[in-house]
């Protein structure tokens, strides 16, 4: 990188602003090892789950897919392999992870760009499959990523969500908080010399929705939870839902 990388989560996350920038900064930095750190940091599970996520989607024609906070692009690439007539785009807010993931792929149906997903370039009701992967949790404003979501998803339309499962109760928050914090903190050194890079998860699920919290907040917005599927004993998840607004304008 041009510059050290000397943020701290902590000081940056309570607002929607400072989340957008703190991620803008520190993907660019974990970008290059990005890959090696989801490895390490799920204990060489992160592409079991996500091949999970992937086959855990209905089959459907000619599906337009939609991989939000894609990274170097390991689920979009999975998605093409699913819906082999389907359209498939991944969108980071990170040109350093965009670069990764174009320079990776060779499908002529599998395209990426940079681009927020609080503020998709896409038409009302035009995504069939929705993904995200450690993707919901880094939403700066995580009621207005779902509301975007909602526009831009067709009714009947399925999502799948993998990331961390905060869980009810002070003290298991406490407990995750510092399990998380020295893992992630662990490989921030290992993979940067940084424990901050990675440490970063701890603070990021410290405004985090808890389960009970996160899947009343789906349904608000219209996403009917269909099954949810915990991993490494509950610290992680997986969340399939159906798009199925009240009414079809909502």
């Amino acid at each position: 990188m041009n510059e050290k990388f000397n943020l701290k989560a902590s000081d940056h996350l309570d607002s929607a602003e400072g989340k957008l920038f703190y991620n803008l900064k520190h993907f660019a930095e974990s970008a290059p090892r990005y890959d090696l750190a989801t490895r390490g940091l799920s204990l060489g599970q992160d592409g079991s789950w996500k091949r999970a996520l992937v086959a855990g989607l209905p089959r459907k024609e000619g599906a337009f897919c939609l991989d939000v906070a894609c990274g170097t692009g390991d689920v979009t690439q999975l998605l093409a392999e699913k819906y082999p007539d389907g359209e498939i785009e991944g969108v980071d807010l990170t040109p350093e992870m965009i670069r990764i993931a174009e320079e990776r792929n060779a499908n002529p149906r599998v395209h990426f760009g940079c681009g927020d997903m609080s503020r998709l370039d896409l038409p009302d009701r035009s995504v069939d499959i929705l993904t995200g992967s450690y993707a919901i949790r880094n939403a700066p404003d995580l009621e207005t990523v779902l509301a975007e979501f909602a526009r831009v998803m067709k009714v009947d339309g399925s999502l799948a969500f993998l990331d961390f499962s905060k869980p009810g109760g002070q003290w298991r928050q406490t407990v995750q908080y510092w399990v998380l914090k020295l893992w992630g903190g662990f490989w921030g050194l290992v993979l940067h010399g940084n424990p901050e890079v990675h440490g970063y998860i701890s603070s990021s699920i410290r405004n985090f929705p808890d389960r009970e919290e996160l899947e009343s907040l789906f349904s608000r917005h219209g996403f009917q939870l269909e099954r949810s599927q915990p991993f490494l004993s509950g610290m992680m998840r997986l969340y399939f839902l159906r798009f199925a607004p009240l009414s079809s304008g909502a």
